[in-house]
């Protein structure tokens, strides 16, 4: 029987959207190693601009008493109410480019409905692909570029970056049923399963926020500066690295996480990580990077020559 139940509400004031726009999924729910998909939510919404289109109903999705509301205790009396979010947003990276981005909480309830919403969204909007990211716990050594999986239709993504490809069952999340659903409606799309230290886990480490950027850069063409992130990864870094330079059984736990990991990359496919740990590249050489990438592109003349 079809949810009869809107599950989201169109913005009176949402902008035109323009077709063929990609579109990024970013929901935080069963795991977020090293808040990696948190920290993204936070600099696409707080870094960039967007402007809202749609807004899911909470009532319907959420559980409140799992999740509950933040709210404000100002002396004697109550003065606000901060609920979770889960939005369609029409967002621009660093040098103005469109894209869709569906980002907030997992939904607690309704996921099948959830998921043919989404995908009518999509198809209405007709994006040009999905991509989606999300953080899990591994046994990888903080010196070495953060690994991925990648899942989906996009056969040159894996082939490029899905440096370990399990054949294995995990706990489900509704972005893995949003994967299927678009897959089975004939959308491009990738997910990127970011594989974070396991030790850092617990804590907001930087790199994974890069990771889940770079991530999203690579599938979509955006471009993110991320300058702040950069050198909060820089001081993270220096942090671990004086905790476990002072500490014998961490050194000996790195040292066998680097070489197992070494070990592993030596014997792989041609798959790289996306990510180096090490000092980035500035918007400017992105920018410009970018530039040069579309200059190299064929024009439509030479594709019709």
């Amino acid at each position: 029987m079809p949810f009869s139940l809107p599950l989201y509400e169109w913005s009176t004031s949402a902008p035109p959207v323009a077709s063929g726009l990609p579109l990024v999924i970013a929901l935080t729910g069963f795991t977020d190693a090293g808040g990696a998909v948190s920290g993204l939510i936070d600099y696409l919404r707080d870094e960039l601009t967007s402007r809202e289109l749609a807004t899911f109903e909470n009532d319907i999705l959420l559980d409140y008493r799992a999740r509950r509301p933040l709210v404000t205790f100002d002396e004697d009396h109550l003065t606000d109410w901060t609920p979770q979010r889960l939005e369609l947003t029409l967002t621009s990276d660093t040098l103005g480019q469109p894209f869709l981005l569906l980002a907030g909480y997992e939904p607690d309830f309704a996921w099948n409905a959830f998921a043919d919403a989404v995908v009518s969204l999509a198809a209405n909007l007709a994006v040009s692909s999905v991509t989606w990211v999300h953080a899990i716990p591994m046994p990888v050594p903080h010196t070495r570029p953060v690994p991925t999986t990648v899942s989906g239709t996009r056969d040159e993504l894996t082939a490029a970056h899905s440096v370990w490809r399990p054949r294995t069952q995990v706990p489900g999340t509704v972005a893995h049923l949003l994967e299927l659903r678009m897959a089975d409606a004939g959308l491009p799309v990738a997910g990127f399963a970011l594989l974070v230290p396991h030790y850092l886990a617990d804590s907001e480490y930087p790199a994974a926020i890069l990771a889940a950027l770079d991530s999203i850069a690579v599938a979509t063409g955006r471009v993110f500066a991320g300058d702040d992130l950069r050198e909060q990864n820089r001081e993270y870094l220096d942090k671990v690295t004086e905790q476990v330079s002072g500490n014998d059984e961490l050194m000996g736990m790195l040292h066998g996480l680097e070489e197992r990991y070494d070990s592993y990359m030596a014997g792989s496919t041609q798959a790289t990580p996306i990510i180096h740990t090490g000092d980035l590249p500035s918007a400017d050489e992105l920018a410009a990077e970018l530039e040069r990438f579309l200059a190299n592109r064929p024009s439509d003349d030479d594709k019709r020559g």
